[in-house]
């Protein structure tokens, strides 16, 4: 892939991640920030940077984590 394209995935990661701050729902957030967190791994394994690949894999982790537990406690108990 080339270098520019390369750039143009760390640039969604950055528009999605700064996008994700206007939201006003605790839900909408975690799913735009996983959103974010998956390009910016995308941009870490092209890159070939560990680090970055490592920290957003935790970040979607933690967003999903806590997203299906928050669906979890917001529904009507059987």
């Amino acid at each position: 892939m080339s270098s520019t394209a390369i750039s143009c995935v760390g640039w969604m990661a950055t528009a999605v991640f700064v996008g994700s701050y206007f939201l006003t729902r605790p839900l909408a957030l975690r799913c735009v920030q996983m959103v974010g967190a998956a390009l910016w791994l995308l941009y870490g394994v092209l890159l070939g940077a560990l680090p970055v690949i490592a920290a957003n894999a935790l970040v979607m982790a933690a967003a999903g984590w806590t997203t299906v537990r928050a669906l979890r406690q917001s529904s009507p108990a059987p």
